[in-house]
């Protein structure tokens, strides 16, 4: 069999993405963000496996009634089932369960990791993305609902996303639940997820075509496919009452609470949500989260089957352009609600929860749209250039004092490397150390190393010479872009070469 027979194609997963180091930066940048904030509020970091037991993650799986669907999932030498985490609160509440008597009640705890979903991937929809979360188990008060819902405004503004560009959206499953008992759906779980799902596409699908999904379904002409989904075959009055809470697209939370009550008051379920979202409100306004922060919106549905009360969805309300080029809403970039079942289940105790999920890759995206992705800075590094590769141990050795002396303890760090390509063309060098955003290069050939010393190459002020200065004199007169030194000298050089090209970085930023 020929080389190229053996040779195996290069090719990335569908549904999953490479990320560099620009990626990675900024991501670590917006995490360190969120992980201030929440820990603003007093939560703790903690860590739970990628596997997770399939039965631990039971029947709340997304968009699915069944166990096992939409999780990659493998058998171990014991025969038991593992899958890959779909979410981070399932696995929270396993690790709550297992340790529930070493932990303070309410326990406050925030997660960040990637999830997976065994879907069918396509634009914005992957099957490995990351999830920052935070959540309480132990507190029954709606008011750790509001402070969620608070936090989560804090979160936006903090990554540079102003009031008026986002709103944290609050309804209530209890509220959802009560009026799907008002409209003849009590007992029937097939058609209540039906409807809850049809519900979840407003943004998507407008009010006709939710009104097709809660009637006799819809078909979707997009791409050409002609797919028809069922719908949960309502009454008109039905889906008149129930589009209702849709009607009040410029109300502020009361006028939207009073109108929910208008058509579904009376009854116990949707009242009892009604007086937690009055509550919600309250903690919020009096806390300074105005209805431009913190709205009140009956129409906020959470896809997961597991809420049991509160839900929350912050929704970024600027234009982006889609893959056609046309301007849409961004939406929604984290959700989540009160959960106060999840624990329950390993336990012979009820356990109240809550808790917020952002989407990490989402909000990336969101941030670069509005031009707020900050990223932590990291500078090129110092490279020690190789004149003589018998003398490799000399350069080492370079290398190994300036980290050391560049790299004091709560300084920024300055990374330093020995090249390891191919020394014979020296420009070659000088390109690789231009393209790692080097700020400095050290030179030290034969005659360099016999008197004691080396050559300190600015690559910055190189730069801006060969790009702005014109005349000799003033090329003689200006910073000089290479120097000579003792080697005894050379932390020191570097040290105020590295000094300069921030002091010319800061005043271009002035």
């Amino acid at each position: 069999m020929s080389a190229k027979q053996n040779k195996v194609k290069a090719r990335q997963p569908r549904g999953f993405v490479d990320r560099n180091a620009a990626d990675l930066r900024a991501q670590e940048s917006m995490l360190r963000i969120i992980r201030q904030v929440y820990e603003s509020y007093g939560f703790e970091p903690v860590e739970t496996p990628f596997f997770e037991y399939t039965d631990a993650l039971g029947k709340f799986l997304p968009d699915s009634d069944r166990p096992n669907e939409g999780v990659f999932s493998l058998q171990d030498d014991d025969e038991e089932w593992l899958s890959l985490r779909y979410d981070l609160t399932a696995p929270l509440a396993r690790f709550v369960a297992q340790n529930f008597e070493d932990l303070p009640k309410p326990y406050r705890s925030y997660r960040a990791g990637y999830v997976f979903r065994n879907e069918k991937p396509g634009p914005g929809r992957f099957r490995q993305f990351m999830q920052f979360d935070a959540d309480i188990v132990g507190a029954p008060s709606v008011s750790a609902d509001a402070e969620m819902a608070m936090m989560m405004s804090d979160t936006m503004e903090a990554l540079g996303i102003a009031k008026g560009q986002y709103v944290v959206r609050v309804n209530n499953r209890k509220v959802l639940d009560g009026i799907l008992d008002a409209v003849g759906l009590e007992g029937e779980a097939a058609r209540r997820l039906t409807v809850l799902r049809a519900l979840d596409k407003f943004d998507r699908f407008g009010v006709d075509g939710v009104r097709l999904l809660l009637g006799k379904g819809r078909l979707d002409e997009s791409g050409g496919k002609g797919d028809f989904t069922k719908g949960a075959e309502l009454s008109e009055d039905a889906i008149d009452r129930i589009l209702a809470i849709f009607a009040f697209a410029d109300a502020g939370s009361l006028a939207r609470i009073a109108g929910v009550e208008k058509s579904f008051g009376g009854h116990a379920r949707v009242d009892e949500g009604l007086a937690e979202l009055r509550s919600i409100r309250q903690y919020a306004a009096e806390a300074g989260y105005d209805d431009s922060r913190v709205l009140i919106d009956p129409s906020v549905v959470r896809g997961l089957e597991y809420y049991t009360g509160p839900v929350f969805e912050a929704e970024l309300l600027f234009d982006v352009l889609n893959e056609k080029g046309q301007k849409v809403q961004f939406g929604s970039v984290g959700g989540g609600g009160r959960y106060d079942g999840l624990v329950a289940r390993f336990m012979s105790q009820p356990v109240p929860a809550t808790g917020f999920s952002i989407g990490v890759s989402r909000l990336m995206t969101a941030l670069k749209n509005l031009g707020r992705l900050a990223v932590d800075e990291t500078p090129g590094p110092v490279v020690v250039t190789v004149m003589d590769r018998d003398r490799m141990a000399d350069y080492q050795r370079l290398a190994a004092e300036l980290r050391k002396g560049l790299n004091a303890p709560g300084q920024p760090l300055v990374p330093v490397e020995v090249f390891q390509g191919n020394p014979k063309q020296f420009g070659k060098q000088l390109q690789y150390a231009d393209r790692r955003g080097s700020p400095v290069v050290i030179i030290q050939g034969g005659d360099e190393k016999a008197a004691g010393e080396v050559q300190i190459k600015d690559l910055i002020e190189g730069k801006r010479l060969s790009s702005e200065i014109e005349d000799n004199a003033t090329w003689r007169a200006a910073r000089p872009a290479q120097v000579s030194v003792a080697e005894s000298d050379m932390v020191a050089r570097v040290r105020e070469i590295l000094a300069a090209q921030q002091a010319d970085k800061d005043a271009e930023n002035v």
